[in-house]
C-alpha cells in the first residue's frame, strides 16, 4: 500500500507541477484576490453552494475581512460566524463547535469536515482535532463555513458541519510585517508572474512568538504555490501547500476560577510538552465542458507530548494518502445535477511510548506503565458515488436533493503485544493496563448521507427548508486505541439527522434548527469513551448588518440548547453520569458576536469588536459551570499611500481576565486563560 501510494505522490506531483486543488466547483479568476468583496459574510454563491444550493447555512468570509482581521489564530476568523466557537487552546492548538457542543478526545475531530479547495485536509479516520492549523487562513482568498450536515455533499466527518479555505492565485506582489506584544513577530508575502499561457504564484506566511505564559512560544511557517494554464481545451489549477509548526505547549491551570490569578495564568503547569507538525498537499483541477476531474495528494507527520494524559507518553502518528474525485454536470433544462464519485487509499500509522514511571496515586502508577503502549499501521480504502440535483417547479420554487454512498475500509496491523499488559507481556495491577492492544483486524463502515430541501424566491429575499442527513465513521484512534477492559471497539458510525427552515437576503440571514444525533461518540470528563450516547439540539442563528453614513453595525449570535438524549448511571470503574436532559459540556447557549466600524475618510477605518459567550456547564454531570465572558477588540487601518497600508490591533482591549477555555475534570476546573491586553502594529506594502 504505502509503495503505491508513493507512485501516486509522485504522479500527482508532476501532474500539479508545484500546487494545491482549484476551488471546489469553479475555478477563480487570477486577475481576483478577493479585495472587490466588501461584505464581512457574503450572502452569494459559494463554490459549496454550487452543489449544495442556496439554502442551508453558508457563510463566506471574504478575502478583504481575513485581511483586516490579521488573525493570529483561527478562532478570531471562524468565531465572527454564527453557531461557530472556537475554542482557543496553547499556541495554534484549538477545539472546535459547529452548530454543536466542542468536543474532546482524539476522534473528536471527526465530528467536522476541514476542507482546503473542497479537498479535505486528512483521509477519513485519521484526522487531528488541531487541524486547523495546518490552513493558511492567514492569505486565504475566502472561508466558508457550513453549518449542520454536509455528508451529502462532502462526506464523511461534515456531520455537524464543515470549513473550507479557499487559496487563489496572488493578484499583486505585496509584502506584509506585523510586531506585537510578547515577542510576536509575523511576515507574510505573496505575489504572481505570467510566462505565456501559464501563470505562477506563491504565498508565505512566517510567524513567531515567546508566548504570554511560560514556555509557550511557537514558530509556524505556511506556504502556499500555484500555477494555472490551459491543456488542449481543459482549464487546469495546480496547487501546492506545505506547513510547519514547532510549538512549546502550555497545559491547562487548575483551579477554580484560576484564570483569575495573575500568577496562575502566567504559569505552564508542564513546561516540557511540545507538538512538532508538518504537511504537504498537492493537487490538481482540470476543468472541460461538463467535466471536473480532481487528483490529490497528502503527507502529514506529529510528534507530540501528551501531557494531559498520566506518565506523558510521546505520540509519533503519520499518514501518506491520495486520491481522485471526480464529477459531470448535466443541464436538462428544469433540472440540472453533478454526478460523480471518489476513490482515496491511505496509509498511517501510530506509535505511543512513554519514557519515564507515571507519577501520582497507587493506581495510576499501576495502570499506567512506562514503555511501548500502541504500534500500528492501519491502510484504508475509500469509495464513494454522489449526485446532486436542482429541479425548478417554476420561476420562484424550486427542489434540491443529494445523495450520497461511501464505504470505507480499514486494514489494522497491531505491531506489538496483544492484549491489556506491559511492553514486556506481564500485567498491570488493579484489574489492568490503561492500554489494550486489539489483534490485527479489517474493519469497513457503509454510510449514506442525503438531503432533500424547498427554496422559495420571494421580494424580500429567499425562503427555504430542508431536511438531512450526516455521518461519520469512527476513527482510527476510537478503534485501534483502546482503554482497559475493552478487545474490540464494536463501534458504528455516528449519524445526525437535521430539520432546518430560513430566510435571507443581501442583509440578513435567520435560521431554525433542530437535530438528533445516534450512535454518538465522544470522551466524558474522567476520559472514559461512550460510543452509543444520543443527543437532541434546537436552535435560531442570526446574522445581519446595517449602514448608516460612514458607520455600519454587524451582529452575529446563537441561542441553543444541545442535550443528551440518554442515561448513564456512574458505575464501579467511576465514571460520570450522564441524566437524560442534562446539557451537553461546553455548549453555551448564547454566543454572539457584534462589531462596529466606521469609516472616518477614504483612507482612515476602524471596527470595534464585542464577543460574547455565554454561562455553560463544563461537565456531562452538570455540576461545574463556568460564568462566561464578554471580550472587545479594536483595529485600524490607514491607507498612508496608494501602496502602503498600516495597521493597529488592540485584542482584549479591557483587559478582561477570562478563559478561552473551561474545564472540569479528574475532579477539577481547568482552564486556558486568556491573553491579557495585546498590541500589533503592522504594514502593508504593494511591490507592483
Amino acid at each position: 500500500m504505502f509503495r503505491l501510494l508513493k507512485k501516486v505522490g509522485l504522479a500527482t506531483a508532476a501532474l500539479v507541477s508545484a500546487s494545491v486543488s482549484a476551488i471546489a466547483d469553479e475555478p477563480i479568476s487570477s486577475a481576483n484576490d478577493g479585495e472587490d468583496l466588501e461584505e464581512v459574510l457574503v450572502q452569494g454563491v459559494s463554490s459549496l453552494q454550487q452543489r449544495l444550493g442556496d439554502s442551508g447555512s453558508i457563510s463566506v468570509i471574504d478575502a478583504q475581512t481575513i485581511r483586516e482581521v490579521a488573525a493570529t489564530h483561527p478562532s478570531e476568523v471562524l468565531n465572527r460566524v454564527p453557531g461557530v466557537w472556537v475554542n482557543r487552546g496553547s499556541g495554534q492548538e484549538h477545539l472546535t463547535a459547529i452548530r454543536s457542543a466542542v468536543y474532546t478526545g482524539s476522534g473528536a475531530c471527526g465530528e467536522f469536515a476541514l476542507l482546503e479547495n473542497g479537498i479535505p485536509l486528512r483521509p477519513q479516520g485519521f484526522c487531528n482535532i488541531n487541524n486547523l492549523f495546518e490552513l493558511n487562513m492567514e492569505q486565504a482568498y475566502a472561508v466558508e463555513v457550513w453549518r449542520g450536515p454536509a455528508s451529502a455533499v462532502l462526506g464523511g466527518n461534515a456531520l455537524h458541519g464543515a470549513v473550507n479555505v479557499i487559496n487563489a492565485m496572488p493578484k499583486q506582489t505585496s509584502l506584509g510585517i506585523e510586531v506585537g506584544s510578547y515577542d510576536y513577530g509575523r511576515i507574510n508575502a505573496g505575489g504572481s508572474f505570467e510566462v505565456g499561457q501559464q501563470v505562477f504564484g506563491a504565498s508565505f506566511v512566517g510567524t513567531t512568538t515567546n508566548g504570554y505564559r511560560e514556555d509557550t512560544g511557537y514558530g509556524q511557517q505556511k506556504l502556499n504555490l500555484a500555477h494555472t494554464t490551459q491543456a488542449n481545451g481543459w482549464s487546469v489549477n495546480n496547487q501546492l501547500t506545505a506547513t510547519l509548526l514547532n510549538q512549546e505547549t502550555g497545559a491547562y491551570v487548575r483551579g477554580f476560577e484560576a484564570y483569575d490569578d495573575p500568577d496562575l495564568r502566567r504559569s505552564n503547569p508542564n513546561p516540557e510538552a511540545y507538538r512538532d507538525a508538518w504537511s504537504m498537499r498537492a493537487s490538481s483541477e482540470w476543468v472541460k465542458d461538463q467535466w471536473s476531474l480532481k487528483p490529490y495528494f497528502r503527507r502529514s507527520q506529529m510528534t507530540f507530548l501528551q501531557h494531559f494524559l498520566p506518565g506523558k507518553p510521546l505520540e509519533k502518528n503519520e499518514q501518506t494518502s491520495g486520491g481522485l474525485l471526480i464529477d459531470y454536470s448535466i443541464d436538462a433544462g428544469a433540472t440540472s445535477a453533478k454526478v460523480g464519485g471518489q476513490v482515496e487509499l491511505m496509509s498511517g500509522a501510530l506509535n505511543e511510548f512513554q519514557e519515564g514511571p507515571t507519577v501520582g496515586s497507587a493506581f495510576l502508577v499501576a495502570t499506567r506503565p512506562s514503555g511501548l503502549h500502541y504500534d500500528y499501521d492501519v491502510d484504508s480504502q475509500l469509495i464513494a458515488g454522489f449526485y446532486d440535483l436542482q429541479h425548478r417547479l417554476n420561476d420562484s420554487l424550486r427542489v434540491l436533493h443529494s445523495l450520497r454512498l461511501e464505504h470505507l475500509r480499514y486494514d489494522y496491523d497491531n505491531n506489538h503485544i496483544v492484549g491489556n499488559t506491559k511492553d514486556d507481556g506481564t500485567a498491570c495491577g488493579f484489574g489492568g493496563c490503561l492500554y489494550t492492544r486489539p489483534a490485527s483486524r479489517e474493519d469497513s463502515f457503509t454510510n449514506v448521507g442525503a438531503r432533500l430541501g424547498l427554496e422559495k424566491d420571494t421580494a424580500a429575499g429567499l425562503l427555504y427548508a430542508n431536511v438531512s442527513r450526516g455521518f461519520r465513521p469512527p476513527q482510527v484512534t476510537e478503534l485501534y486505541r483502546l482503554r482497559g477492559g475493552q478487545s474490540i471497539a464494536d463501534l458504528d458510525s455516528e449519524d445526525l439527522t437535521a430539520l432546518e427552515t430560513g430566510f435571507k437576503n443581501e442583509n440578513i440571514s435567520v435560521a431554525v434548527f433542530v437535530e438528533r444525533t445516534r450512535n454518538f461518540l465522544f470522551r466524558d470528563s474522567e476520559a472514559f469513551n461512550v460510543s452509543d450516547g444520543r443527543t437532541q439540539s434546537m436552535g435560531v442563528e442570526f446574522s445581519g448588518q446595517r449602514r448608516f453614513g460612514r458607520h455600519e453595525f454587524q451582529l452575529a449570535a446563537t441561542y441553543a440548547k444541545h442535550e443528551y438524549d440518554f442515561a448513564r448511571d456512574a458505575d464501579a470503574d467511576g465514571r460520570e453520569e450522564i441524566t437524560d436532559g442534562n446539557e451537553l459540556d461546553s455548549a453555551p447557549r448564547w454566543i454572539a458576536h457584534a462589531a462596529w466600524r466606521t469609516a472616518f475618510s477614504d483612507t482612515l477605518k476602524h471596527e470595534l469588536e464585542v464577543n460574547r459567550v455565554g454561562s455553560h456547564f463544563v461537565n456531562a454531570a452538570n455540576t461545574a459551570r463556568y460564568k462566561g465572558h464578554y471580550a472587545v477588540n479594536w483595529r485600524l487601518q490607514w491607507q498612508a499611500s496608494a501602496s502602503t497600508e498600516i495597521s493597529l490591533r488592540v485584542m482584549n482591549l479591557l483587559d478582561e481576565q477570562y478563559a478561552d477555555r473551561a474545564d472540569f475534570a479528574f475532579g477539577s476546573y481547568r482552564y486556558f486563560p486568556a491573553m491579557p491586553r495585546q498590541v500589533y502594529l503592522g504594514a502593508r506594502m504593494i511591490l507592483d
